[in-house]
């Protein structure tokens, strides 16, 4: 029983929350193809993101404090939480001020900053990275290997290789470009193991924007 306590505390170890605000090695900053998110979860739930008067193609996930095997989340952060206005400022490059909200009580309260300065460094790093216009023009769904996806983000951003940089797949669809973000300058690194999982596969489903 000796090993499967041990194996229990390693587990919670890993799995806590409420690590100390500021203490991470480098940031990712997820980007969420918004079609895609519409079809496997915001169309179901009546998402405003979703309706046909928007065009939201690559929006800003988050911005996330990582350990190089590991991630903080819901810290104890000494500011306080972020104004309506604040997350509704958000909305252009977020499509919702839940999202920017929920962003900031799980991973900004772990960055060390007041809300403003998150939000003002989370749009920074969003506003830094170039989105490939390629994806804005599709006029038809289309089946591709993600890494067609991540080889168009490292052809558009100098300076990004590909152990910087990971797609994720969710039901068969492109879902996230994760980037990989040093703590100062935001300039590309290299993923911790945990971060870079990339999506394999060879004809994953791309929505164009609606």
């Amino acid at each position: 029983m000796r090993w499967f306590a041990l194996w229990l505390f390693t587990a919670a170890a890993a799995w806590a929350e409420g690590e100390t605000p500021g203490e991470f090695d480098y940031w990712v900053m997820a980007l969420s193809w918004s079609p895609s998110w519409c079809a496997t979860e915001g169309d179901a739930r009546g998402a405003d993101q979703c309706d046909a008067r928007h065009d939201h193609g690559w929006i800003l996930h988050g911005l996330w404090p990582q350990y190089e095997r590991g991630w903080p989340s819901y810290c104890r952060s000494p500011h306080a939480p972020p104004s309506r206005a604040m997350t509704r400022g958000m909305e252009d490059i977020q499509a919702n001020a839940g999202l920017a909200w929920h962003q900031w009580k799980k991973h900004g309260t772990c960055s060390g900053l007041d809300a403003a300065d998150y939000y003002a460094l989370s749009r920074l790093a969003y506003e830094r990275v170039t989105r490939p216009e390629i994806f804005r023009k599709l006029d038809r769904p289309v089946r591709l290997p993600a890494r067609v996806v991540e080889e168009a983000f490292i052809e558009a951003n100098p300076g990004l290789e590909r152990d910087m940089i990971t797609v994720t797949c969710r039901e068969g669809y492109i879902a996230e470009v994760r980037l990989c973000l040093s703590r100062e300058g935001l300039e590309p690194v290299v993923c911790g193991r945990d971060a870079i999982r990339d999506c394999r596969a060879d004809s994953a489903l791309f929505d164009p924007i609606r």
